[in-house]
């Protein structure tokens, strides 16, 4: 029992020796590292905080990406990228600074300007304790305006030559096989549009004149014309509706209430065969039978009939199986003062001057007064709306000397003009491009869709059409911008027809459109701007002067 009990005793102690050296070995090995995950804290891009979108980046940026950790060299490859806005790869190498807490981005070579490029970091990035990233994420920027002239540099006065010459061709080269009308615009088939018809016409004298065409190439074009309004065009009550097959002078419904008469788009197309019916002046039979065929066309406007039942108002538009189901009175300030000019002229179907002062200047938007960025605006909505209020009437009325009892016209769009350009040189809404040389707000095509883009419908998309079709009013501010959209942009913008009907460089987006309402007045303000032929031919009509005076306007030219 005394042995069995001494073996017994040095059997524990020996356990106990044997426990004690494991625990004592165990308690000196070193603790299991910490696996922290890193997270993004801030980026610079050229020193430059890195938002969510930066504009006018330089083609050869530094981004550095700032995290919380350091990083493990090994990830970087796999899970930092730099892509283009389709997602296409960049070349750029990624190395680590600021104790492997920052990763400097680089591309190996320059960027492209204006074109968006994307920082993409995955959860595959790793510190250097092994921890994955918390949160993925991507930045975006957009690289500088290329300032280069991307065409050789010619006198002011080629310019502009060139600039009228290449947009006439919409009217031209791309007018309607049959009826020689122009399409609404570039992807329009068959449809062509009465106003955009009348603007049209209106640069065939410029065309002839700066010798673009002949002016025996300008009457067959002109006879095809009024042959086809005359004699094939649907018309309701003498009116033609906005939107025409151009095949077959049918109606083509602008909506679905809006398939028949437009008076407004009448007016237009009217303007622009007045202007044609005094250019083509000669005494042979070609020349005299085409002023005989226009005179047709516009003593047969029903002007009166607008009245909607003789109402001190003219009315839009008028349905043949529809009525007056639209309902909606021409009041102004806006693009629509010929559409009384022209009611007030006609000889046949006229209106009394209690029509232009009790309808057109009874709105509540008409009188203004206000004044805006140092300009005081007499007529019209805050900051003066879309440009086109002063172009499309002033296409054919020279506004220069004109005044009635509401305004100077020669005021009026010249304030309204250089609200618009001190609007986009201000540029308030902080939208990427606008600049002293590149403005210009007017209905035009947006990414999407259509809108009148004003100070007050800002949405970031410039129109050529409204600083060139200002030429008049604002001289060097739209020369300016001439030369920048055909110098600078005109790689992305300068196209067979001219200029694109609009451009975004918030969006990085140019329009694949023309627009025949947008084309038309770059041509014919340019030619007023330079010679004032069109108002020189249009206010020369006897009836226009007529109705004019009427109304209460006086001028040199009345």
């Amino acid at each position: 029992m005394h042995t069995r009990g001494l073996l017994y005793g040095i059997s524990l102690l020996t356990m106990g020796i044997l426990f004690s050296r494991c625990s004592n070995k165990d308690s000196s090995d070193p603790p299991p590292p910490v696996v922290i995950n890193p997270s993004f804290t801030n980026g610079t891009i050229n020193n430059a905080s890195l938002d969510d979108l930066v504009y006018g980046v330089n083609t050869q940026p530094q981004i550095k990406l700032n995290f919380t950790e350091p990083l493990k060299q090994s990830t970087l490859a796999t899970s930092v990228s730099l892509t283009d806005a389709s997602g296409s790869a960049v070349a750029a190498s990624a190395t680590l600074q600021n104790g492997d807490k920052t990763i400097l981005l680089q591309p190996s070579a320059s960027l492209s300007h204006l074109k968006k490029y994307i920082v993409s970091v995955a959860n595959t990035l790793q510190s250097a304790s092994g921890g994955a990233l918390r949160t993925p994420f991507s930045k975006a920027f957009i690289t500088q305006i290329d300032s280069s002239r991307k065409f050789p540099t010619i006198s002011d006065n080629a310019l502009l030559d060139l600039v009228q010459q290449q947009t006439f061709k919409y009217f031209w080269d791309f007018g309607h096989p049959v009826s020689g009308l122009a399409r609404e615009r570039n992807t329009s088939g068959d449809v062509v549009t009465s106003g955009g018809s009348g603007f049209g016409i209106m640069c065939l004298p410029v065309a002839i004149n700066r010798n673009f065409i002949t002016r025996a190439q300008g009457l067959t074009r002109m006879q095809t014309i009024v042959s086809f309004l005359k004699n094939t065009a649907v018309k309701v009550k003498g009116a033609f509706p906005h939107w025409l097959n151009g095949a077959t002078g049918a109606i083509v419904p602008f909506s679905a209430n809006d398939n028949g008469a437009d008076l407004v788009e009448t007016s237009y197309l009217m303007m622009g065969l007045l202007t044609a019916r005094q250019y083509f002046n000669g005494a042979d039979p070609g020349e005299t039978a085409l002023r005989a065929d226009i005179n047709t066309l516009y003593n047969n406007v029903e002007w009166d009939w607008f009245r909607q039942g003789s109402q001190n108002v003219l009315y839009w538009h008028y349905s043949p199986d529809r009525a007056w189901v639209m309902n909606l009175p021409i009041r102004g300030w806006n693009e629509c003062l010929i559409t009384y000019v022209l009611a007030a002229a006609s000889p046949t179907h006229g209106i009394p001057a209690s029509v232009y002062t009790s309808g057109w200047a009874s709105g509540s938007g008409f009188v203004n007064g206000g004044n805006y960025y140092g300009y005081t605006l007499p007529l019209g909505p805050a900051q003066g709306g879309p440009l086109f209020f002063a172009h499309y009437s002033f296409m054919g009325i020279n506004p220069n000397g004109l005044t009635d009892a509401y305004a100077n016209y020669a005021t009026q769009n010249t304030n309204h003009s250089l609200i618009n350009y001190k609007y986009c040189q201000t540029n308030p809404r902080g939208w990427y491009g606008y600049s002293d040389s590149c403005w210009g707000l007017t209905a035009s095509d947006i990414p999407g869709g259509y809108t009148a883009s004003s100070p007050t419908n800002d949405v970031g998309v410039l129109a050529p059409t409204a600083a060139l079709s200002s030429m008049p009013y604002t001289p060097v501010e739209s020369m300016k911008a001439l030369k920048f959209l055909y110098y600078v942009l005109g790689d992305k913008l300068w196209k067979e027809y001219g200029f694109v009907d609009a451009f975004s460089l918030k969006e990085l987006w140019y329009a694949p459109s023309f627009l025949a309402i947008d084309q038309g007045p770059i041509i014919v303000m340019i030619e007023n701007y330079r010679s004032g032929l069109l108002w020189n031919l249009f206010t020369s009509c006897p009836e226009v002067k007529a109705g004019m005076q009427l109304l209460g306007f006086t001028a040199p030219y009345l």
